[in-house]
């Protein structure tokens, strides 16, 4: 297997790889590795020091292929205090994901940190992997649970660190650390069985309060399922919440 999620071809063109393989489908990607790649170009659009990405809203129009992608960015509505910046990926000739990402002066103020995420639980502490051993990206992100599991339903917190890059030799972004594991909200904190329904999401969006530290990433989620399905997360490094996430899900039988 591929060291990386993606192997970069120049002029924003990618590869990915089949650590990129989600659980619905092995020809096609969990959405966790490009909306990073996304999220890594919007933060590269005529970056400005003074500003901080607050919210990107990735809009998943497809099945993402296991191939070549391309990716694009631009300044959709340049601004001295607020920026919207836009991004597409393409596959085999067509879009398969869109996002939106609002920039902002950083605040001059800070208050104090949201509540303690669970502790991180030593390696021997943490379960086995089972249903991370079936997919490409489960299995390329090391996954200690805190509460909850992959077989279990409900509520779930469980801590993340990357195995492999998201591009060959590059280190990935603090906040690219963060979307890689954003994605998982819907499959961490599960209520229907994997075997009889989907419960896939259609979206993606991530309000940023500030840029986390280091490699480990905890993901705090629940699903609730009414008419629509909702997988709404917490995010945090190891000082505490850095972002919340959300999901809206498409629930079918399978």
């Amino acid at each position: 297997m591929s060291d990386a999620f993606f192997i970069a071809l120049g002029d924003g063109r990618f590869q990915a790889t089949e650590r990129t393989s989600g659980p619905w489908d092995a020809r096609h990607q969990h959405a966790g590795p490009p909306s990073a790649l996304l999220l890594g170009a919007l933060e590269r659009t005529e970056p400005r020091d003074e500003m901080a990405l607050a919210r990107i809203t990735v809009e998943i129009l497809g099945a993402v292929p296991i191939g070549e992608m391309e990716v694009e960015t631009a300044v959709e509505r340049p601004g001295r205090s607020v920026e919207l910046l836009a991004g597409e990926v393409r596959a085999d000739g067509r879009a398969v994901l869109r996002a939106r990402a609002w920039r902002v002066l950083r605040s001059p103020v800070d208050t104090e940190e949201g509540p303690a995420p669970a502790p991180l639980p030593d390696a021997d502490e943490a379960p086995p992997p089972t249903l991370g051993e079936t997919f490409g990206y489960a299995h390329a992100v090391e996954w200690r649970w805190a509460r909850g599991g992959w077989l279990e339903r409900g509520p779930a917190a469980v801590w993340t660190r990357m195995r492999i890059p998201l591009v060959e030799g590059e280190a990935p972004t603090p906040r690219q650390r963060v979307m890689v594991v954003a994605d998982s909200g819907n499959g961490a904190s599960n209520v229907l069985d994997w075997s009889r329904y989907l419960f896939i999401n259609t979206e993606l969006t991530v309000h940023f309060v500030r840029e986390p530290v280091g490699e480990w990433v905890c993901l705090d989620a629940e699903t609730r399922i009414g008419e629509a399905g909702l997988a709404s997360s917490v995010l945090s490094d190891r000082s505490g919440p850095v972002a919340r996430g959300a999901q809206a899900l498409l629930v079918a039988p399978r």
